[in-house]
């Protein structure tokens, strides 16, 4: 463990010693509080613990997208500025690497959700939230965004290209998303299949809703899992490409 934590440390330096990296923290910031202005608060008046399930509905798929933001460039910079030949002759596994990665864009995704907790916060001058509501909000945010960072990392380590590695990345969790659309539309047992592996619909809606289940927890954790343990493999593969 030694290992991946300065692999996540040296990532975590060099995310907030660049320009790019308050870029992407203050964009963040700025577009949720616009989502919660626009959509979650509204022109029309609703109860507090509406307010709360939009807002965290919404700021969901900005979460996504800036996991790709964070993910994409984790291993395929490495490649494109030819440092990938380190990560050949290190003496740390892939696993290592990977999850080193993995866990410096998740401390930032995390810093980057408490940095917006003001927003629910500002419920209370008007109205009353539910403390366990905003945590449970939160939690589902994080798992979904982890996930997203995982799927995106996979991306990362198939291209040597950031653009590529971004777009991949954000077309195979689109996928993901849309996934219950074909469910719709498909008989069993295909329908509850496709329910099910749906990336946002069905396991989402629990944790803005603020009532979470353990089955949305563990799709979230067994996402995550499966999507590095295939980046670690693909990385061990690339590993020994001549």
């Amino acid at each position: 463990m030694r290992n991946v934590y300065l692999i996540a440390q040296r990532e975590l330096r060099g995310f907030f010693l660049g320009f790019s990296g308050y870029l992407i923290l203050a964009a963040y910031l700025l577009a949720s509080g616009l989502l919660f202005n626009l959509f979650a608060v509204g022109d029309r008046e609703k109860f507090s613990r509406q307010v709360l399930e939009d807002y965290f509905f919404q700021t969901s798929g900005l979460v996504m997208i800036m996991a790709v933001l964070l993910a994409m460039r984790l291993i395929a910079e490495e490649r494109q500025t030819q440092s990938f030949v380190l990560l050949r002759t290190s003496p740390v596994s892939e696993r290592e690497i990977v999850l080193g990665k993995f866990l410096s864009a998740v401390a930032v995704l995390a810093i980057s959700l408490a940095a917006s907790a003001y927003l629910p916060a500002l419920i209370l001058v008007n109205g009353k939230i539910s403390f366990s509501h905003v945590a449970v909000g939160y939690l589902g945010l994080l798992l979904l965004g982890a996930a997203s960072i995982a799927i995106a990392l996979l991306a990362s380590v198939w291209f040597s290209s950031q653009f590529m590695a971004g777009a991949v990345g954000g077309l195979m969790i689109a996928v993901l998303l849309v996934a219950w659309m074909a469910g719709r539309v498909s008989e069993a047992p295909l329908k509850e299949l496709l329910t099910y592996v749906a990336l946002h619909n069905l396991h989402f809606r629990t944790f803005s809703n603020g009532i979470p289940h353990v089955r949305d927890v563990v799709y979230y954790l067994g996402v995550t899992l499966f999507f590095l343990e295939c980046a670690a493999r693909s990385l061990e593969s690339w590993k020994w490409r001549p």
